[in-house]
């Protein structure tokens, strides 16, 4: 029985050393890449406030949905175009990339007008149309792991962009539906050394959406690190309480400050270098 892998490009055997690319100043791949932000653009003050307390902290990058794929069609949608407007527009002002998720074919110049990295939700990790489109931009591509899907089929995901011809791809562990229901999703930690074992491409996880518990998402992210994560995708928000989607998961903008210099410990004994800002103010909502 042969024991080739149906995935090639993304696998170890073809590529030993480990990919690596930089945006925003940041090596992704040796750098621990940091990106935080809310899980969906509500307005400009929204934004704007937490994009300036991401900057003190020396965070690169802001995460946010423009467009919102909701399992209620009477959820909030996000507010599309605008919404991308605005994340970019904040970013600029303090020199952030962006990471926004596209839907649809029909959208990629859309967002690569606006976003520096272009994530790929669970729900389209088998879109295969839209993956091998992503394969001819020059975009880097965020690949979050399906719901139900297993690293084989992730990875045979990743190879429809890489065989596309963008090498830019950072796999992103984001926890699978089980039986539990304890947690949002089953946070498969596993995955990360394991993959890493088996493909070259960076992989970092979020657990945000892995938990959907708030007070879940520290001791998760320090796990991440440890176990050889590339970086993390946290979502945070200035009022949680209040936020459109996603609140009950979202970091306090404290929280995420409290959490760095721990990540920042673990990166440096893992030799990842991470710039995080240890004397950035304090937030308030006061």
């Amino acid at each position: 029985m042969s024991n080739r892998k149906p995935y090639q490009l993304v696998s170890r055997e073809w590529k030993k050393e480990n990919t690596e690319f930089t945006v925003n100043g940041v090596t992704i791949g040796r750098d621990l890449l940091m990106i935080a932000g809310p899980c969906a653009v509500e307005n400009r003050e929204q934004i704007t406030t937490i994009s300036e307390y991401l900057s003190k902290l020396n965070v690169k990058f802001l995460r946010g949905g423009a467009y919102k794929p909701r399992t209620s069609p009477y959820s909030f949608q996000g507010l599309k175009t605008e919404g991308l407007q605005l994340m970019r527009e904040a970013a600029d002002k303090f020199g952030l990339g962006v990471v926004s998720e596209i839907l649809s074919i029909d959208k990629i110049s859309e967002l690569e007008e606006y976003a520096d990295i272009l994530q790929v939700g669970t729900r389209n990790m088998q879109n295969y149309p839209l993956l091998k489109a992503l394969g001819k931009s020059k975009r880097p591509i965020l690949l979050k792991r399906g719901m139900s899907s297993t690293i084989e089929e992730w990875l045979l995901a990743a190879e429809y962009i890489v065989s596309s011809g963008n090498e830019k791809v950072i796999l992103c562990e984001r926890g699978i539906r089980t039986f539990e229901n304890a947690t949002r999703n089953t946070l498969d930690i596993a995955a990360i050394p394991l993959v890493k074992s088996l493909s070259h491409l960076p992989i970092i996880l979020d657990p945000s959406q892995g938990t959907g518990i708030r007070d879940l998402v520290a001791p998760v992210s320090s796990a991440a690190i440890a176990a050889g994560a590339d970086g993390l995708i946290i979502e945070v928000h200035n009022q949680p309480n209040e936020a459109l989607s996603d609140g009950d998961q979202s970091l306090y903008l404290d929280q995420l400050k409290d959490l760095l210099p721990t990540l920042k410990q673990i990166a440096h004994i893992r030799e990842k270098r991470f710039d995080f800002e240890s004397n950035a103010y304090q937030y308030s909502t006061q």
